[in-house]
């Protein structure tokens, strides 16, 4: 993957590192990750990098497209690869798991406010939330239990 890495490193105008490396190789491994997830990721490949070093590397793929930052509200910023398509996220308000989901209606922005104020709209940045299946399966179960003591 080193190879695809290189080049799209050097297509975005960045300089192919050590670090950025690390940091894409652990971002591919581990979608929608935290920069903690991401420092310890690539201090394992590399032990001296600083975590000041990964959150450089972040906001130097942001900046570039080659990463997308998400920020579910009341949880960290979350980073990953997918980028330019303007997906959007599920997130279970128990275990935090994150998933990718496409485009509510046709292609971005996808969805179009009811007033834009003067704005031209080219992306909508949707989160949606609730209970992923395990969650959600564990508490069905809780509630049967709760609900069958009681009787």
């Amino acid at each position: 993957m080193e190879t695809t890495w290189t080049h799209r490193l050097r297509e975005a105008g960045l300089r192919v590192t050590r670090p950025r490396l690390s940091v894409l190789d652990v971002l591919s491994a581990h979608p929608h990750a935290d920069a903690d997830t991401i420092v310890t990721g690539a201090r394992a490949q590399h032990p001296t990098l600083s975590p000041q070093t990964v959150y450089g590397v972040l906001e130097a793929l942001v900046s570039v497209g080659l990463a997308r930052r998400i920020e579910p509200a009341g949880a960290p910023a979350l980073f990953e690869l997918r980028v330019g398509d303007n997906h959007h996220h599920l997130v279970c308000r128990s275990c935090g798991a994150v998933a990718d989901v496409d485009c509510a209606v046709g292609a971005a922005p996808c969805l179009s406010p009811s007033d834009t104020a003067g704005f031209v709209v080219d992306e909508a940045e949707v989160v949606f939330w609730g209970l992923c299946r395990r969650c959600h399966g564990q508490a069905a179960e809780e509630s049967e239990t709760v609900g069958g003591a009681s009787t």
